[in-house]
C-alpha cells in the first residue's frame, strides 16, 4: 500500500493534521457499489463514517501500542486515516452499510431503486 500524507491545518494553529490516503477497491454490482478500504491498525471504534449531501468521508483513527525502546528504523507512519469521495446521486444514502473487519472497511453503497434495471412484463 502506497502512503500518501495529506495535512490538514489544525483549529488551535498547532502543527498540522496528517492523514495517509488508504487504498481503495471499488465494485460496481447490479444492486450497487461496493468500496473496500484498507486501514491497517483502526478497529470499528476507530471509525468516523460521515455522509454529507454527495460527498463522503471516512476517517481512522489507529491504536498505535507503546513501543519498549528506541525506534531504530521505521516505514509505517503514525498518522491516522482520511479519504473523502463524491457519490453519484443514483446512491441511495439512506442504506448506506460498513462493516469492518481486520483492518479493511467494506461499504456497500446500494443504487436507488428508480435507477435499477427492471423487467417489464408483456402481456
Amino acid at each position: 500500500m502506497k502512503a500518501t500524507l495529506q495535512r490538514e491545518p489544525r483549529v488551535n494553529n498547532d502543527r498540522p493534521q496528517e492523514y495517509i490516503c488508504p487504498g481503495v477497491n471499488i465494485f460496481e454490482t447490479s444492486d450497487g457499489y461496493v468500496l473496500e478500504a484498507e486501514m491497517p491498525g483502526v478497529n470499528k471504534d476507530g471509525l468516523e463514517i460521515t455522509l454529507e449531501g454527495n460527498e463522503l468521508t471516512i476517517v481512522g483513527r489507529r491504536q498505535t501500542p507503546a513501543l519498549n525502546g528506541n525506534s531504530l528504523f521505521r516505514e509505517s507512519h503514525q498518522a491516522d486515516y482520511r479519504r473523502m469521495f463524491e457519490l453519484d446521486p443514483a446512491i441511495d444514502t439512506t442504506k448506506v452499510a460498513a462493516k469492518m473487519d481486520q483492518g479493511v472497511l467494506t461499504l456497500t453503497l446500494p443504487k436507488s431503486e428508480k435507477v435499477k434495471p427492471r423487467k417489464i412484463k408483456v402481456d
